[in-house]
């Protein structure tokens, strides 16, 4: 457990390192989430006395001992339950969870998404590598389908769980994506998700250069990103390319990838042309999900795939719903005693 003492100087980005070196392996994309982390809650002026990271099982969940905050190392997929009862009793602190795909998404799978869908304020970091570092190399619910791993070596036959169809399905009031070695675009989605009131989540691609080293290479390598990844910007047409000349629409209830009329690209064998005014327009606030669960769902290497802020809305908070309960129930019924509700009319003595 790590923890903090209050500060009224202004904080830089090492000042929330512990006195801890961190112990990932050479060349990890944790190193590049750690510091954006550290570098967002400078950035916001965080109070390292009311912050505090919970993390489960795993690589990412080494996170708390590296941070001069409060913190806490608890077990495989159960960092939502502790999340959720350190929010509801003290709502006022800054609460971070910090997990990874095989610990979240696994045996944490339940917890994760009650956690999200009751929108309790608390910002989710879930590392996705697509495999189980920490135990050497198994297939995880994110690895594709037919991946050859330790634990499935003719390939696997599970379909992969795709982390932010379920965080909007279960009513995400943020959803983002972002990858560990862009560390521009992931500080601007860490910052948001900070600045976010209610359930942040944020799926991070993270590559593992030891058990599944290139697993994101098509988002990342320089040569292939711009056709590969999209980036959502709120409000602008869904356009990429290294030259900005193709974009989605929606045929039908489908989305499809069209040419831009005007560009100078000549027009592909399987592409449509389209006006840029016929292009989908992105609205992270949308009250209605359908959208952003349609960019979920949009993957390589049939479509480029989304990064940035899918989902931004306001609901109402879990812990404020629940203390309002509890103020009105002390308000028409009275201030409770514990030992009268323990030896009440339904208790006997054998």
């Amino acid at each position: 457990m790590s923890t903090a003492t209050p500060s009224t100087n202004v904080l830089k980005a090492a000042d929330f390192a512990s006195d801890q070196d961190p112990r990932w392996c050479p060349g990890c994309g944790d190193y590049a989430i750690l510091a954006q982390t550290k570098k967002v809650l400078a950035k916001i002026g965080a109070d390292r006395s009311k912050t505090v990271f919970i993390s489960g099982i795993g690589c990412s969940s080494r996170f708390p001992s590296y941070m001069n905050t409060y913190g806490f190392h608890s077990i495989h997929g159960r960092a939502p339950t502790l999340v959720t009862g350190l929010k509801l009793a003290q709502p006022e602190l800054n609460v971070w969870m910090v997990t990874g795909d095989g610990d979240a998404l696994s045996i944490g799978g339940n917890h994760l998404i009650h956690m999200i869908r009751r929108n309790v304020d608390v910002k989710i970091l879930l590392f996705n590598n697509r495999i189980y570092g920490l135990t050497k190399g198994q297939y995880s619910p994110t690895s594709e389908h037919g991946k050859k791993t330790k634990s499935t070596p003719m390939g696997s036959p599970d379909m992969p769980v795709r982390p932010i169809s379920i965080a909007i399905a279960a009513e995400a009031s943020f959803a983002a994506r972002a990858v560990d070695i862009d560390v521009k675009h992931l500080e601007y989605v860490l910052e948001r998700a900070a600045k976010h009131k209610g359930s942040a989540f944020v799926e991070i691609y993270q590559n593992c250069n030891i058990f599944n080293d290139g697993a994101f290479e098509y988002a990342t390598d320089k040569l292939t990103k711009s056709d590969t990844t999209l980036y959502l910007e709120h409000g602008k047409p869904l356009i990429f390319g290294k030259e900005l000349d193709k974009g989605i629409r929606v045929h039908g209830m489908n989305p499809e990838i069209v040419r831009v009329k005007g560009t100078n690209d000549p027009q592909g064998p399987s592409l449509s042309s389209s006006p840029a005014d016929d292009l989908l327009i992105h609205d992270e606030k949308a009250e209605n999900p359908s959208l952003a669960f349609m960019l979920s769902r949009m993957r390589h290497p049939d479509f480029p795939e989304p990064l940035g802020v899918f989902r931004a809305v306001d609901q109402e908070r879990y812990a404020q719903l629940v203390r309002n309960q509890s103020v009105d129930a002390v308000e028409r019924l009275g201030k409770g005693d514990l030992q009268t509700l323990l030896r009440g009319s339904e208790t006997w003595t054998v």
